[in-house]
């Protein structure tokens, strides 16, 4: 597994290589945006380690710039209690956040979460392949979803979300069963990250988004796929 970690603080840094490396990733740091950017750019990871703050490129701006062109999952780093950092993290396309300071053993554990997409964690699920509805078309295997043709670029957790809604067509999900599912039962977050990603989500694959023809709301439970 490649990790990019991103941090102007070397010390942090330090710290993360050295336990990751232990467990046997492959790791590479970068300690501004425009070096992180480029990085990512130039390379393939599995996963991102992001801190907001840093010289140069904020990290919001270089997870926006990475979703432009890749669905790697991003990880972000944030100061203690910067709540609307953590919002803007996931809107802009992160994956998860970890607030400083924080213990490796959680990095990790929320590295490994994100990394793992067992099929066999996910109850009834469809053996199809491909999924056409309308004019979506939903590659399981690449994970790649195409509307009327056109690939729609989606981050890992937007098509984990509509690979999940779409294997089950009108069966009603509630935020909690959304989290659990597919950010794992020791996911810290509440409803707002699942809300976040759906709207996110919609804004790319519906013409409407106020009135979606994919992703429904069903009005004080959850949200369903209408196939």
């Amino acid at each position: 597994m490649r990790v990019l970690v991103v941090d102007d603080e070397k010390l942090i840094v330090k710290g993360i290589r050295f336990s990751l490396e232990q467990d046997g990733y492959e790791v590479e740091c970068a300690y501004d945006g425009e070096e992180a950017l480029s990085l990512a750019k130039d390379n393939e990871y599995d996963i991102i380690l992001l801190d907001i703050m840093l010289p140069k490129l904020t990290g919001l701006e270089v997870c926006q710039q990475i979703r432009e062109t890749s669905d790697v999952p991003i990880i972000m780093l944030t100061a203690k209690g910067d709540d609307m950092d953590k919002i803007l993290g996931l809107d802009y396309g992160a994956d998860d956040y970890i607030t400083k300071p924080f213990n490796i053993l959680e990095v990790k554990a929320r590295m490994k979460a994100i990394l793992r997409r067992s099929k066999s964690e996910r109850a009834e699920e469809s053996t199809d392949e491909v999924i056409v509805s309308g004019g979506m078309r939903l590659d399981r295997i690449n994970r790649r979803v195409y509307i009327d043709g056109v690939e729609v670029g989606l981050t890992a957790k937007e098509f984990d979300v509509l690979e999940l809604l779409a294997t089950h067509p009108r069966r009603v999900y509630s935020r909690t069963d959304l989290l659990s599912i597919v950010w794992g039962k020791d996911y810290p977050g509440d409803g707002r990250t699942v809300d976040v990603h759906v709207r996110r989500l919609r804004e790319k694959i519906e013409k409407a988004p106020g009135d979606p023809r994919y992703v429904r709301t069903k009005w004080g439970t959850g949200y369903y796929f209408e196939g």
